[in-house]
């Protein structure tokens, strides 16, 4: 039997108030999805175990996300959470179109050029509100906006690869 897997979706990243609101940065787009998905698992810093959290409210402040979770009622119950991941199940999440991907399948795929040389692995993504980046790790670091059809031209999940039309001069850093 595996083990359900589990998908980061955001971090808790402050307090908020006397009655055990937390701050939460949310990796969902849009941010309020996270709240969508109950219960969370949090791994909380330091700690090897994932614990399960039920969300009571969970509302916008500002720009931010502010949350409630059962048995947390208090500043000084909800502050041992600070810096916690909170992840929920993948079954969780809903089925994707075809050719649309979780950033969570995309981290650790290694990308090609067209020329078939390896850029590196895909460390992580980033949103600039116009494209979102793909942060690529080999022997140097390459940005690469993640725009089908330009710079990414295909995507292959079952195999560990993206190919993408980028020539290595084309280096960001």
């Amino acid at each position: 039997m595996t083990t359900p897997q589990k998908i980061i979706v955001g971090k808790i990243n402050g307090l908020y108030g006397i009655h055990g609101g937390l701050k939460v940065f949310s990796y969902t787009d849009p941010p309020t999805n996270i709240f969508h998905y109950t219960p969370w698992q949090l791994k909380l810093v330091n700690q090897l175990d994932w614990q399960t959290v039920d969300i009571i409210k969970g509302r916008t402040q500002g720009q931010g996300l502010i949350v409630y979770l059962a048995n947390r009622t208090t500043r000084e119950t909800a502050s041992p959470l600070l810096g916690a991941e909170i992840a929920v199940e993948r079954q969780q999440l809903p089925t994707l179109e075809e050719d649309d991907y979780y950033w969570t399948d995309l981290i650790g795929l290694t990308v090609y050029n067209h020329q078939q040389i390896i850029l590196g692995r895909v460390k992580q993504l980033l949103t600039t509100g116009v494209h979102d980046i793909l942060v690529i790790h080999g022997e140097k670091e390459y940005l690469i906006p993640f725009v089908r059809q330009i710079t990414i031209t295909e995507v292959q999940l079952s195999t560990g690869i993206i190919y993408v039309n980028w020539e290595v001069e084309d280096s960001i850093s």
